[in-house]
């Protein structure tokens, strides 16, 4: 009977949870820029949802949330850490999405967003992104409403630009991402250098697991060398298109290298130019995609 019963604890708790799950999700990847660490915290805040009173709990929602983004407050102190001995740039994990889904979290905003405190970040992305009244906010995090009201306007300020920036229509951005693979790989270079932007930047994780640039590459003639040279491994070794889409709300593409790994490649784009280019290498972020 002891186990008649917890299973059926385990499956009402399971029956409220699960629908909500893809919401919290989305709360966790964007506090923490990782698939796997905001599915273990999900996942936690599930188990502890177990234990709970649910009885009591007149909203599962707020509660999860709370849960949740508690729990990622505790996770991000460990994870600026990693971040100091990363090798390389750190690039948030590529999220493939629907074109037709809305991106409310572009990827240079995530990268904007590592910038600031774990507590501006919990109360800008759940007050500005996801909506929430202070009131909220303030019982999410545990400090009061002025603060969070505070703690936001600060957040607000160093996102400011990155969140104005003008957007590529989607439709010419995939173009744009589709001529950009073409041009690369080819070694079309005049194509390839008309499509980029004078100041021009190019970022690429590995993560010390792949081979890839240890520093940001500003300015088009660096950025542009660089892929002259590569387009010479290119024209030995290949590289193939898989797909193109939107990744972290820009338009990119993934691609299967020589050594049998995924790529993936995002494109900022700002009046028909490229302005900056984000490659992901590092296997360990590209499990999910597989």
């Amino acid at each position: 009977m002891e186990t008649f019963g917890h299973n059926q604890a385990l499956d009402d708790a399971a029956a409220s949870f699960d629908p909500l799950r893809p919401k919290l999700v989305r709360v966790a990847y964007r506090m923490l820029g990782s698939v796997a660490d905001a599915e273990d915290m999900v996942q936690e805040a599930f188990i502890r949802w177990m234990r709970a009173d649910r009885a009591s709990v007149l909203e599962p929602e707020a509660f999860l949330r709370r849960t949740v983004t508690r729990l990622c407050l505790d996770q991000l102190k460990s994870a600026r850490h990693q971040r100091e001995t990363y090798i390389g740039p750190w690039l948030p994990d590529p999220i493939m999405q629907d074109e037709e889904e809305p991106e409310d979290v572009s990827l240079p905003l995530m990268l904007a967003l590592e910038r600031l405190s774990p507590l501006e970040r919990a109360a800008f992305l759940l007050h500005d992104v996801f909506g929430l009244a202070f009131e909220e906010v303030a019982t999410t995090i545990e400090r009061d409403t002025a603060a969070c009201r505070q703690l936001a306007a600060r957040a607000r300020t160093h996102v400011r630009e990155t969140r104005s920036r003008f957007q590529v229509d989607k439709v010419r951005g995939l173009e744009l991402a589709q001529a950009f693979f073409t041009a690369s790989r080819t070694g079309d270079m005049k194509t390839l250098g008309a499509m980029l932007a004078a100041d021009v930047s190019l970022h690429s994780d590995g993560g010390g697991k792949r081979y890839a640039a240890l520093r940001p590459v500003f300015g088009f003639e660096d950025v542009f060398t660089l892929h002259r040279n590569l387009s010479a491994l290119f024209e030995k070794h290949g590289s193939t298109l898989i797909r193109t889409g939107l990744i972290n709300g820009l338009p990119g593409f993934v691609t299967r290298e020589a050594d049998g790994e995924l790529q993936t490649t995002a494109l900022d784009i700002s009046d028909g130019k490229i302005t900056a280019i984000y490659v992901m290498r590092n296997p360990d972020k590209l499990r999910h995609l597989n």
